[in-house]
Parts: C-alpha cells; structure tokens; sequence
C-alpha cells in the first residue's frame, strides 16, 4: 500500500522579485501546497481568494517558549495567528522556542538552556494546546538548523522538539514536518 502526499513550498522564498498573488498562484498552478511565514505582509483577502490550499504558516508574531512575559506574548499572538489560519484554512500553525528575526536569526538568543526553561516550554505548550482544542486548530514545533541558519533558538534540535511534543502528548500540538533547505555559494552568501 503506498501512500499519497501533496509537497507544499513556502512562497515568501521562491519568486522574490514577484508580487505574492503571482508566487501563491504559480505554486498551485504547479500542484504544490503553499506555506507562508508572515501573514501580516500580506493582502488575506486576495490569499483567501486565490484558491490555494495554505499547509503552513508561523503560529504566532512574537514570543518565547521559555519565560512568563515570552509566553504571554505567544499565546497572545497564537491566538490572533489561530484566527487567520482558520480564515484561510491553514493545516498547521508552525511555532519555534522563540521570536525569529532578520535572516532567521532569534530575536531572543540562548546559549543555555535551562530545566527551569524546559519545564516553562512544557507549561506553555500545554496552554498552545489548550488553545489549539478551543480554536480547531493544530500547531507544530519546528527543529531548525542551528549551525548554518538559526543559532541560539532554543529547543530547535529534532530531539528537543520531539521530546517537548512528547512529554505534552496533545492531538492540537505536533512536531512540524515542514523541512527548510538553505542554499548558499562557495563563497557563503
């Protein structure tokens, strides 16, 4: 028995010099799903009407897993981030140990994680998947690369996600399954 998937691409990374209702438009025309980072630099309306099916997109705008006043702020911004993906029928609503910035790069960097940090990052994504069975929604945890494009995010290795998802054991909190690739030249540009 084999199995069937559908590939998705994350239009915010392919086509940068067209308008996002071309790049949206060419991945279905393409058969591809489409996956999104920032919602808010984008017309919703013309997202909603292009016919695309969204796989993913960032499950929040800002935040940490970590500490009180990070997980406040994420879960404040799950929450407005659960309404869009709704609106547009977003599969999963991706969520990483803390804020990302320019390049990827975390807006609040660790070079040690804590089991004080550990229990609060367990704590929140409990309240994620609180809010995740009150809104109909599914939020994934993503690994990222650390060495090459994301160092000093915490909880971004294969088995700090998987543990975290793992000790919540929720039907609304995933490990994502979305896979970033970074291209870069000889010459590291």
């Amino acid at each position: 028995m084999s199995e069937t998937f559908t590939l998705a691409a994350c239009a915010e990374m392919l086509w940068r010099d067209r308008p996002m209702e071309f790049r949206v438009k060419r991945l279905t025309e393409l058969g591809f799903q489409v996956g999104l980072w920032n919602w808010p630099d984008h017309d919703l309306a013309m997202l909603e009407k292009s016919g695309a099916t969204f796989s993913i997109m960032n499950g929040y705008l800002r935040g940490r897993l970590a500490d009180d006043e990070g997980a406040a702020e994420l879960l404040k911004t799950a929450k407005e981030t659960a309404a869009v993906g709704k609106r547009l029928g977003v599969a999963r609503l991706n969520l990483h140990g803390t804020s990302l910035g320019e390049g990827g790069l975390p807006v609040t960097p660790y070079e040690t994680v804590t089991g004080a940090m550990w229990l609060k990052a367990r704590d929140t994504l409990n309240r994620i998947a609180d809010l995740a069975e009150a809104e109909a929604v599914t939020f994934t945890l993503e690994n990222l690369n650390l060495p090459l494009d994301h160092p000093g995010v915490p909880f971004a290795r294969a088995e700090d996600t998987l543990a975290l998802v793992s000790s919540v054991d929720r039907p609304g909190l995933r490990l994502s399954t979305s896979t970033s690739i970074t291209r870069r030249s000889a010459r590291g540009t």
